[in-house]
């Protein structure tokens, strides 16, 4: 049965190594583009289904390798808006996974709140079928006061859309009264964005693009990027330490957040108090 956490998935060595990694500067947002789950199901012989299914366990894994690592936030590309455009089958059966594993998710929801996970799913959720919308909602609500990890799963996103989704409520904002046109800069759409900045972003399987991933986030900050040719779900514990070590060697000082003015805290906090109350009403509707 697969779990959201994968507990004793690492040796007394690579826990060793683990600490030794340590040592060093570790990223506090690390990245994935998980690419690979269809090469490795056609390199196996089995369906496209059972590659979905073998990334899932991988990120159970390796969510433990970054809990073992003290790596507070993690993010994940999930699934494409410009997926959708797979055949019926393929995005049927993606649909049906991630309804599994959310529902897998509340039921586990005393051992995810041990771990201290925080799940959030950034994207347009308007997209997804109505129950799925409704799971996802209750695993962010059900989650929501945990802190040792937060894992942004960007699920019917992609960075141009996410982009246009802020300044829509920027504008808002504007005509609301809330913000002034000269409190709009670099920092506050930064702020708006459903994703932080990354500080390192691995994709895998051998692509050398970031396919509508964090756009506005990799542009604009010194972000550590990281390409290897692994398919995602032969990721490894050796991987993500080389990444890790890739990152210690290249990474720019770190950046203190600018001061953020009275005016532009609250229009950001009501933003944030507005997506639970959609999530509150999402999850009373179904």
């Amino acid at each position: 049965m697969s779990t959201w956490v994968k507990e004793n998935c690492v040796s007394f060595f690579q826990l060793f190594c683990i600490k030794v990694v340590k040592t060093g500067r570790i990223p506090q947002h690390l990245a994935f583009i998980m690419d690979g789950n269809r090469r490795y199901a056609k390199k196996n012989s089995v369906d496209s289904a059972a590659g979905h299914v073998k990334g899932f366990d991988k990120l159970s894994e390796t969510l433990k390798w970054c809990l073992d690592l003290g790596i507070p936030e993690v993010t994940v590309y999930a699934f494409s808006i410009e997926n959708f455009k797979r055949s019926k089958e393929e995005v049927d059966a993606l649909m049906n996974l991630a309804r599994d594993k959310f529902q897998r998710l509340l039921e586990e929801i005393d051992q995810i709140n041990e771990w201290g996970v925080r799940i959030h799913v950034a994207g347009r959720l308007s997209l997804l079928p109505e129950d799925l919308r409704a799971l996802v909602s209750k695993a962010m609500l059900a989650t929501r006061h945990n802190y040792k990890l937060r894992l942004n799963i960007a699920y019917a996103y992609t960075g141009r859309d996410e982009i246009s989704r802020a300044a829509s409520h920027l504008v808002d904002g504007v005509k609301n009264n809330e913000i002034s046109p000269e409190d709009i800069d670099v920092d506050l759409v930064s702020r708006t964005l459903e994703l932080g900045e990354a500080e390192l972003l691995v994709r895998t399987s051998g692509e050398v693009r970031l396919s509508d991933f964090m756009l506005w986030q990799v542009a604009n900050t010194n972000t550590v990027i990281y390409f290897t040719d692994v398919l995602w779900p032969e990721f490894s514990i050796w991987n993500l330490l080389s990444a890790i070590i890739h990152f210690q060697r290249h990474a720019p000082a770190p950046k203190a957040l600018p001061s953020i003015s009275d005016t532009k805290r609250e229009f950001l906090d009501k933003l944030e108090s507005q997506r639970w109350q959609q999530m509150e009403k999402i999850v009373s509707c179904s």
